[in-house]
């Protein structure tokens, strides 16, 4: 019975394929959230600022001064910020329009998909978890340095060491109760923590702050002389090999992102905080990396303490204690930033099921998901007390810059999605990308308000190709709004995927042949962009928008590829075990129990809300393409979805 398989393997698949294309629309107020919006445009920024300024600050600009860049280490970190601010950008408009937690899970499940959102999260976890494990172990090596390695020979006589290939070297007791204490101390209560967290941050700017006076005071130009090596010692490719190390010391201005949930007024706090935080930590870094290489020469920097020893050099010793507390002060904001965000990216994953429901049952009394935080608090202190981080903290760099690359690009499907069709009506509630949004709550004014004619005829026109690009309608032209857009942020993204691949393996002295796929490649994404370019955006007025869309988020999306096609091979092949645990989770457990699939309404509601049509990479409401071509071996319309597959008189027929 031929037929009949296809007819099976057509439902199977057609429903299999909208499953995981499944978008989750934003009905009802979406202020509304059982967490305590309680924290302040101050507080979030503190936040964001604590959680990227950690002991990288008084490391890793050594590191780079001494190995990569020299005095161009302020170089490496301006192209590294102007990279991490792309992608900060992207987020920032996303947190004007989902106030929730999540970080990039909750973007890319509105704007992108269930299966990609999952992807996405499950990488977020991982990027948190060892995030904060890593950070607590920097925490326990700084206090046993202090000591002359009295706790790492105390721990070792007691239970030896272990010789296997990913555990340290030791069980790092010290680093398992200091994730405890600081899964404790966010467990009292959001404010709470923000108060300890603003406290000690402000503490740490404070030492930043007399480490660049001092380095200033005692600066000697004569370090950055050509007899000391110039200012571009290792040229302009050291400064890239820099760009490319300090770029995660920007990581981390997603936790503003995941704090969405818990402001008071997100549409405005979000951005704010955000642009904020990156000239915040921006500024000092680049202006360390002055004072660093201005007082010293790089040659003799101490790559393991240099502001220390650099400090020792030009004779201001007392100043070594106001560096140890600022570091230490860092270690312990960079540690509560992890352990605040992790809690929050399972809460917003159990909420819509694709995780386990007991991960978002909230504490009465502190608001807070405090099961959930007790889980990620010990998962993390266990990765802290067995693991080896120095081999795993390059590992979470995939997901981080994965999740970046995600969100860069569902900024571009969503400034060309059309608004919700008729029957999805907003009745005062703010909806997504929605003329009709209320003001109040997300700050864009509806229709109503006197808007002009000519943004009335855009917001009809959204995601259709401009009067003027009219030329290309045989190629772009006969889809529903939006789906030509879709299919070009894909093409475009494979082409940039591919482009810096082939870059990456070619050989040093290649001919001109083998640039040849470089030409196609680089005109492929040329092309991509123009058509993506000559299409109507969305008129939506936000507290605030991208600008040059779809340049900028391209760009991010092209910088985020080429870091991690850099990626060790071994780093990528961790990755896929991790991702293969991921996906058994999600096809054994989180797609079958997906509150979309239940037709909850309210904030999950039916898939057709959010956001008109899509087609090609982004999600689509009913079924994508290739669902539709596949079901059609199975139905001939939607009327026919509840008739049996092979009806009573197809197998009369059949029979002899």
């Amino acid at each position: 019975m031929p037929g009949a398989r296809h007819k099976i393997l057509g439902h199977v698949l057609s429903g299999f394929c909208h499953k995981m294309n499944r978008r989750k629309p934003l009905h009802g107020d979406s202020l509304d959230t059982p967490l305590n919006r309680c924290l302040t445009t101050f507080d979030i920024t503190l936040l964001g600022v604590g959680h990227m300024v950690g002991a990288g600050i008084y490391v890793l600009t050594g590191t780079v001064a001494r190995h990569m860049a020299g005095p161009a280490t302020a170089l490496s970190f301006l192209f590294a910020g102007v990279t991490s601010t792309l992608a900060a950008l992207c987020y920032a408009e996303f947190g004007t329009r989902i106030p929730r937690a999540g970080s990039a899970y909750a973007y890319t499940y509105v704007s992108i998909g269930e299966f990609w959102a999952f992807i996405i999260g499950w990488n977020i976890v991982l990027e948190y978890m060892i995030g904060a494990a890593s950070v607590a172990r920097a925490w326990s090596g700084y206090l046993d340095e202090m000591l002359n390695g009295a706790i790492s020979n105390a721990t070792i006589s007691v239970t030896g060491e272990l010789h296997e290939t990913l555990l340290s070297r030791y069980p790092d007791v010290l680093a398992f109760l200091i994730c405890i204490a600081a899964s404790l101390i966010l467990a009292v209560g959001v404010k709470t923590s923000a108060y300890i967290n603003n406290g000690l941050t402000i503490l740490n700017l404070l030492v930043i702050t007399l480490v660049i006076f001092l380095g200033f005071y005692y600066a000697d130009v004569n370090n950055w002389s050509e007899k000391n090596g110039g200012f571009m010692p290792y040229g302009f490719s050291g400064v890239l090999a820099g760009a490319a190390t300090c770029f995660y010391a920007f990581v981390g201005f997603d936790s503003i992102s995941a704090s969405s949930e818990e402001a008071k007024d997100p549409s405005r706090s979000i951005p704010i905080a955000t642009m904020l935080s990156m000239g915040l930590v921006a500024l000092g870094y680049i202006l360390v990396a002055i004072a660093l290489t201005l007082m010293v020469p790089y040659q003799t920097i101490n790559p393991d303490a240099a502001l220390p020893a650099a400090l020792g050099a030009v004779h201001a010793d007392w100043a070594k204690y106001a560096v140890a507390v600022g570091a230490v002060c860092g270690m312990t904001t960079t540690l509560l930033g992890s352990l605040f965000s992790l809690p929050r990216c399972l809460y917003a994953m159990s909420l819509d099921g694709l995780l386990f429901g007991f991960l978002s049952d909230m504490n009465n009394k502190s608001q807070i998901p405090i099961s959930n935080l007790i889980i990620s608090g010990l998962s993390s202190a266990l990765i802290a007390l067995l693991f080896d981080l120095e081999k795993l903290v390059e590992f979470m760099s995939i997901g981080t810059l994965l999740a970046y690359t995600i969100v860069s690009t569902a900024v571009i499907i969503l400034r060309y999605r059309p608004a919700p069709t008729a029957d999805d009506k907003c009745f005062g509630d703010p909806q997504l990308d929605s003329p009709c949004e209320d003001s109040s709550a997300t700050g864009t004014p509806g229709t109503d308000g006197g808007s002009s004619s000519s943004e009335m005829f855009e917001a009809l026109t959204v995601g259709r190709l401009r009067p003027q690009y009219a030329w290309l309608e045989p190629l772009a032209g006969g889809r529903a709004p939006g789906t030509a857009v879709s299919g070009c942020v894909y093409v475009f993204t494979v082409a940039a995927a591919a482009l810096c691949v082939h870059n990456h393996f070619l050989a040093e002295p290649a001919g001109l042949w083998a640039l040849l796929p470089d030409f196609v490649l680089s005109c492929i994404i040329i092309a991509c962009l123009f058509v993506i370019w000559a299409h109507q955006q969305s008129p939506t007025r936000l507290p605030f928008r991208v600008p040059w869309v779809p340049l900028l988020p391209a760009a991010s999306v092209i910088l985020n590829v080429e870091l991690m096609v850099n990626l060790k091979a071994l780093t990528w092949a961790r990755f896929a075990i991790w991702m293969t645990f991921g996906l058994l989770l999600y096809f054994l457990y989180g797609i079958h129990h997906s509150k979309l699939g239940e037709g909850v309404t309210g904030l999950l509601s039916r898939s057709g809300s959010g956001g008109g049509h899509s087609g090609g990479w982004g999600a689509v409401e009913k079924t994508n393409a290739i669902a539709r071509r596949v079901g059609k071996l199975a139905r001939g319309s939607k009327s026919d979805d509840r008739k049996p597959i092979i009806c009573d008189d197809e197998l009369a027929r059949r029979e002899p």
